[in-house]
Parts: structure tokens; C-alpha cells; sequence
């Protein structure tokens, strides 16, 4: 396996099992030499994940070459003052005008505060409040448009995934919004995504678990989403890696992802990777 760095992985501080301690030393087991935690800032009256998250990074001493970053997710603004006002628990899909303006569950201050050194933004649900295609084709790209574009970010996290709804009754994801046919989704999107990506030098993921890896689509989807990340990759995107690991121990399976990739040209030497901390 070829496949040097990983950005995007979770720990036992937000959604993940995994202890930080453990992940240094299991990454260089298996060659990748360029890391970074990513847990969820899940909102102010959850940051106590990052915290903890930051010292046991801290604690676990991996070098310079591991990193500490956040995972952000896309919300509307209106539900970030309700939960803050304490009049909302914590969905972030309950409620609020469906065109109302998005925020990020992260703000300047925290990534001030913890030493966060990357930011992944990243869409996790629809925010229009119905389950049809077109509207969750447009949400679902205003919301990566915010992302791509928002100066906290620095890599947008598996662009079109998908998890509420809509599963066939194996569970898999074969029908809409868009993984009987990734086409339904307008070029002109994907056009502007990138243009965005570049001019804002925000790096957009391919993240093995939930989209070049996941036995939950179609042949045909899976083609179509490799090629989508080529063509990013020649618009002058720029790629990055993630496993989007949640369990314990550390074991990503990166050769399979790394297979997938090289069919549409795309290798290790193509991801974005921070330089060792000084």
C-alpha cells in the first residue's frame, strides 16, 4: 500500500472508540506517516469532546507529523441560537427556515483556542425539510458551496454523501437522491463547486469509508464518483485523503481505496497533506 496520510479519522471523543495514544503508534504500523485526529465540535455545549480530544493528542506525543484537526458540520443558523439559547436540544436538522443563512458548529475562537490546525466542513443531512430529489440536490449543494467557501475550512468533507432515507430494503443506497444515476446531479454544480475549491485553496476529500470504499452502492455509482473526483483532480482540485475511521484499533483498509483511485489516475503524491509541525 502506497497510501501515506489520513485526515479524517474519529476518536473516542466524539463518535469514534478509538484513543489517540493507540492511533500513533497503529498508523505507523501501516505506513501512514501524515495523520490527524478529526472529532466533532458538535456545538458549544458539546465542545467538551474536543477538549478532552486536544489533550489526549497532546498526551499521546505522536510527533510532528500527527496533527490535530475538527470535523465541522453544516447547520442553519437558526438552529445553532436555539440550541445555544438552550431551546433546542442537539439535532441539527429540527426546525428553522430551509433557506435561512448556514453556519458551521465551529467557530474562529475554538480554533484558536484548541490549536485546531485543520478544519474538515462537511454536509450531514439535508436542511430543506423534504425528502425529494431536487430539493435535496439544491441543499445539499447550497451547503457545499458554504462549505467550499467558508475561511475556517480547509477540506470539505465526502462531497454528496448521503444517510437519511431512501435505502432499499438490503439497506443499500441505490435510488435517489442520486446513487441510481450520480448524472441527475447538474454539471454546472460540480462546475462551481470546483471553481470555488480552487479560488478559496480548499481541498476537497475522498474519503474511503462512506464513498470510494462502501459496498453500499452501485457499480455504476461507484463509477461515476471516481470519475467525479478525476475530473476534480484535472480541474486543479485539490484531493484529499481520509478514512473516515471510527472504530478500535486503528486498521484502516486503504488498498482497496487505493485500487479504486488508480483506475481514474488518481494516487498518494495527488492528496493534501499539512507539513510536519515545527
Amino acid at each position: 500500500m502506497t497510501i501515506s496520510c489520513d485526515w479524517h479519522i474519529h476518536s473516542r471523543n466524539s463518535d469514534g472508540g478509538l484513543a489517540p495514544m493507540e492511533l500513533a503508534g497503529r498508523a505507523a504500523e501501516l505506513g501512514i506517516l501524515d495523520y490527524g485526529l478529526t472529532d466533532h465540535g458538535d456545538l458549544p455545549h458539546k465542545q467538551k469532546s474536543l477538549r478532552d480530544a486536544r489533550r489526549e493528542f497532546l498526551a499521546a506525543k505522536g510527533g510532528p507529523r500527527f496533527h490535530f484537526g475538527a470535523e465541522a458540520s453544516c447547520m442553519l443558523q437558526w438552529t445553532s441560537d436555539e440550541i445555544v439559547a438552550g431551546r433546542l436540544e442537539d439535532s441539527l436538522y429540527v426546525g428553522g427556515p430551509a433557506d435561512g443563512p448556514l453556519a458551521l458548529d465551529l467557530s474562529a475562537e475554538d480554533v484558536a483556542e484548541l490549536e485546531i490546525e485543520y478544519v474538515i466542513g462537511s454536509v450531514h443531512g439535508p436542511l430543506c425539510g423534504v425528502l425529494e430529489r431536487e430539493p435535496v440536490i439544491r441543499d445539499n449543494f447550497r451547503q457545499l458551496m458554504f462549505i467550499v467557501t467558508h475561511p475556517l475550512v480547509d477540506v470539505v468533507g465526502h462531497p454528496w454523501w448521503w444517510i437519511r432515507g431512501w435505502k432499499d430494503a438490503d439497506g443499500r443506497l441505490t435510488g435517489k437522491p442520486w446513487f441510481d444515476d450520480f448524472d441527475v446531479v447538474p454539471q454546472s454544480m460540480h462546475e462551481e463547486f470546483a471553481a470555488a475549491a480552487i479560488e478559496h485553496g480548499t481541498a476537497v476529500e475522498a474519503n474511503a469509508a462512506t464513498m470510494v470504499m462502501s459496498s453500499a452502492y452501485t457499480e455504476k455509482f461507484n463509477h461515476q464518483y471516481l470519475n467525479y473526483l478525476a475530473k476534480l483532480k484535472e480541474r486543479g482540485v485539490r484531493l484529499s485523503i481520509g478514512s473516515d475511521w471510527h472504530g478500535n484499533p486503528y486498521g484502516n483498509d486503504f488498498a482497496k481505496a487505493e485500487k479504486a483511485l488508480a483506475t481514474v489516475g488518481i494516487s498518494d503524491r495527488d492528496f493534501w497533506r499539512l507539513p510536519p509541525r515545527l
